[in-house]
């Protein structure tokens, strides 16, 4: 980005501005009086990183050209421009999250758990035909065995030892998706199937407890029918083995399994056929008729019937079906477990790293904390999982004072912030965008619109360090705009050089990009004093202010440049010839005159009559001054022409237009309209022309179009007072 030109025609109300940006330093800075192009630049530039387009709000069917490109007429793209308000306390930076990550730790994190993940994967492939469920296993699964959602993991370790025990799955055959579906979950939470189901248990643990080779919690007719299976597959009964089955009284050997079974199931049969049973469950099954969902869960009931004594507790018979599951899964499993048993301690040491660990997040915080002055810090509370697991950093704000501190909202923190420290807030986020960025290589132009306004000195220095700092970087580079012209020359001194340093001048058609002036007004005044009629009347005040500090306000070189600021008797008989020789006295420089006899007030009204019809808006500190001496003069003229008592006038010995004032306006026939512009005039001139090297900044800050519209008011009656008095 060695170059960008810039071509806008009605962007934002620019009517036209055509400017290449050489930037060999990488930084331009653009000094702008409020209202005059700042916001709208920046506006046009915003609308490339949003992707949008730009406009003329107040004239929108006017045809817009926004056309910025690069050396090789690229356009930019939306990634490589930034823009940077004045403040906006809502903006936060969204690259804030990858500052906190350290790359390193981020993908051993993630190898871990991949690997986890792999196996957990398989592992829920093979549960999914078993329970008949496509989704939510993994949510089922944590909520039943940790009663909260995205603990799967540990939930499938807390159950250990029940899958991996020698017991056979009593329940794998049995399908959760056709038990918990919506409307069975809400039947068998009722009152009315409570009550049955309990009967019904009651009556099947009796015969249970009857039966001559079952027993209640230990060996039922589910188990004894797998265990007779596993038996012959096992080759048991082929070893010429044989079973006992005891009773009370006496002992039954058998010796194959087809007898087990035949055994088995006419136990079974005597139980669940038992009429007091069948009885119970036919009060069940009458409530099983009420639509078609539990119509088919009467089906799957009739056909495995050894899960109705478990519909009594759902959540502990969810439980046993999962394990039950994972027992048929169990080489899954198993290896499921190792992986995540052994990642899980690795995953311990990289978040015991990721606790101590100092990121760019922290880099940014110190740049802050060592740069600007505020009453507050910020900490991270959930570090790790913005480290390891891509979380959206949970910021605590930390307010201090000279006593305790206290952990606040954003919000109370703002309202206890003054402007200045509500903008360094909005310079931490800004931060936070520029060291992201960084951290990418991202090649970024930042247009920067008056990012120091409402700063104290310290903290106003401290943004102009960090703005160098980004002006080394090789990616970066800077467009600053600022209204504030001590700002803007602390900028060209500091880092950004003459050559990248402009002003703007408006006319009604166009905006300029200038040379920068007034970096050294004084010395810039004196080299122009020769060729520049505004200069060598703008230049009086100075050169008053020197004759004061070298000699007194005795001196008769004071007293005749007095007589050019204020009305008084000798102020009429002062020519340019008179001014060059005081010039000459106490700055030791003459110019050539064209006219040395002309008076030096009519000089300052032809320049203030120029001034005030030029419509141009342009930064123009001579201007500013001559029309401030112009209106004043006006001013006093009109004010002692309406003075009754005329020796009041001739007692006044300092502060003149002020006390002119106070007699105009106890006059009887001053206007309330009259008196408010005396009013403007003594709020507006005084200090623009009193001008110094301490204070000329503010003048320039000012609009020149008060001045303009001032100048012309008086003009216009203090003509009308002159003809009524004629």
């Amino acid at each position: 980005m060695k170059k960008i030109s810039v071509n806008f025609e009605h962007c934002y109300g620019i009517n036209k501005l055509k400017h290449d940006f050489d930037f060999e330093k990488k930084t331009f800075s653009i000094y702008a009086p409020n209202g005059a192009m700042k916001t709208s630049f920046a506006k046009a530039f915003r609308d490339i990183s949003n992707d949008c387009s730009t406009k003329d709000l107040m004239f929108p069917e006017r045809n817009t050209v926004r056309v910025i490109v690069d050396e090789n007429n690229t356009p930019l793209e939306k990634d490589s421009v930034f823009v940077i308000d004045p403040i906006d306390a809502e903006f936060k930076s969204e690259k804030m999250s990858t500052l906190l990550v350290n790359k390193e730790l981020r993908e051993k994190f993630d190898n871990v758990h991949l690997k986890i993940d792999e196996k957990k994967e398989l592992l829920v492939q093979e549960l999914k035909p078993l329970s008949g469920l496509k989704n939510g296993i993994e949510d089922e699964i944590s909520t039943l065995f940790t009663y909260t959602t995205g603990e799967l993991f540990k939930s499938l370790e807390r159950i250990e030892k029940e899958v991996l025990n020698k017991t056979e799955p009593e329940f794998s055959d049995i399908s959760y998706k056709n038990i918990f579906n919506d409307k069975v979950i809400k039947f068998l939470d009722t009152k009315d199937f409570k009550v049955k189901i309990t009967e019904y248990i009651k009556k099947y643990d009796e015969l249970i407890d009857s039966s001559a080779y079952f027993k209640k919690g230990v060996f039922n007719h589910n188990n004894a029918t797998t265990i007779a299976k596993n038996l012959a597959d096992n080759g048991f009964f082929k070893a010429k083995h044989s079973v006992s089955l005891n009773t009370e009284t006496n002992k039954k050997e058998i010796t194959g399994q087809k007898e087990l079974e035949e055994v088995i199931e006419k136990e079974k049969d005597s139980i669940l056929n038992n009429p007091d049973l069948v009885k119970a469950f036919d009060e069940i099954d009458d409530k099983l008729k009420a639509n078609k969902e539990l119509r088919d869960f009467r089906d799957y009931l009739l056909e495995n019937m050894k899960i109705l004594p478990e519909l009594g507790n759902t959540a502990s018979f969810k439980q046993k079906l999962w394990i039950s599951y994972l027992k048929s899964t169990q080489d899954a499993y198993k290896s499921f477990l190792e992986v995540y048993q052994t990642g899980k301690k690795e995953l311990e040491k990289i978040i015991e790293q990721a606790e101590k660990e100092k990121t760019s997040w922290m880099k940014v915080l110190e740049i802050f904390k060592r740069r600007f002055s505020v009453p507050f810090h910020l900490e991270v509370e959930n570090q790790n999982d913005v480290i390891l697991k891509s979380e959206v950093p949970s910021i605590k704000f930390i307010f201090k004072d000279n006593q305790d501190q206290a952990v606040v909202e954003k919000t109370e923190l703002l309202e206890a912030l003054s402007s200045g420290e509500k903008r360094a807030l909005y310079i931490l986020n800004i931060i936070f965008e520029f060291e992201a960025r960084k951290e990418v290589n991202q090649k970024t132009l930042f247009v920067i619109d008056d990012i120091a306004d409402s700063f104290d000195y310290k903290n106003k220095y401290a943004i102009i360090e960090y703005l160098k700092e980004i002006a080394d970087e090789d990616n970066f580079y800077q467009i600053i705009l600022t209204h504030n012209f001590d700002f803007f020359r602390t900028l060209e001194s500091r880092f950004v050089g003459r050559k990248q340093s402009c002003m703007i001048v408006k006319t009604d058609e166009k905006i300029e990009l200038i040379d920068a002036e007034y970096l050294k007004p004084f010395s810039y005044f004196k080299s122009n004093l020769h060729s520049n009629d505004c200069i060598l009347i703008a230049s009086i005040p100075f050169v008053r202010n020197l004759v004061e500090y070298t000699k007194n306000s005795q001196d008769v070189d004071f007293v005749r440049l007095t007589s050019i600021l204020h009305i008084t008797q000798d102020t009429n008989n002062i020519t340019v010839g008179d001014l060059d020789t005081i010039f000459n006295n106490v700055i030791n420089y003459r110019r050539p005159l064209n006219n040395p006899t002309k008076r030096v007030i009519d000089l300052i009204f032809e320049l203030g009559e120029n001034l005030s019809q030029n419509t141009d808006v342009q930064v123009s500190l001579e201007n500013k001054i001559v029309l401030s001496i112009a209106i004043r003069l006006k001013a006093e003229l009109f004010m002692i022409s309406q003075i009754i008592n005329q020796a009041s006038v001739a007692g006044i010995k300092e502060h003149q237009t002020f006390k002119l004032f106070e007699l105009y306006r106890n006059e009887p026939n001053a206007e309330d309209e009259k008196i408010k512009l005396m009013e403007q005039v003594n709020l507006m001139t005084p200090e623009n022309i009193h001008f110094n090297s301490f204070m000329y900044e503010p003048i320039l800050d000012m609009s020149d179009e008060h001045l303009r519209q001032l100048y012309v008011q008086l003009d216009q009656m203090l003509s009308e007072s002159q003809k009524t008095n004629a």
